[in-house]
């Protein structure tokens, strides 16, 4: 289940608004959402909706949008295949002074393998580019990767300019 946390804290299962209208207008007005949910498959394209819908709220380029939009699929893929028996997933996005922030944490304090841009890529890997893609987007777009970790998990950042 996927729950929004409005500022006061307390967690709130969705209404009956599954285009999730009602949210992405009252985000505005406040400039952050907050999602809690159960790392599963299914959660990836739900958040990846609900980030949708505020950016839209929040009249966000395309560009940029679709920066963020890659990173939210890709930061929350990732918790779900790494880090999904630490149980805890939770996604932010926040609209302040001109620079918007994902943000994807979970309980597993295991950090990512970050990515060197000029770092050899294995050209028949399958898998490992998610976050090279994720950082080198960002930074194309005048923004940064980073993680902060700690005992009670870690925090993946996407941090990019709204202009």
């Amino acid at each position: 289940m996927l729950t929004s946390t409005p500022p006061s804290g307390r967690p709130v299962a969705p209404a009956a608004d599954p285009a999730g209208t009602a949210s992405a207008i009252a985000s505005r007005a406040r400039g952050f959402d907050h999602w809690a949910a159960e790392p599963t498959a299914a959660t990836v394209p739900l958040i990846r909706s609900r980030v949708r819908s505020v950016l839209d709220g929040w009249e966000v380029s395309a560009e940029i949008a679709a920066v963020l939009l890659l990173a939210v699929s890709e930061l929350v893929g990732n918790v779900v295949l790494h880090a999904a028996d630490a149980g805890r997933l939770r996604v932010g996005i926040s609209l302040r002074g001109g620079w918007l922030q994902l943000e994807v944490t979970d309980g597993a304090c295991a950090l990512p393998r970050l990515p060197h841009p000029r770092g050899e890529v294995d050209p028949d890997a399958e898998n490992g580019r998610g976050l090279l893609l994720v950082h080198l987007m960002a930074t194309e777009a005048g923004g940064q990767l980073s993680v902060q970790a700690d005992e009670f998990g870690k925090a993946v950042r996407v941090r990019v300019p709204t202009a």
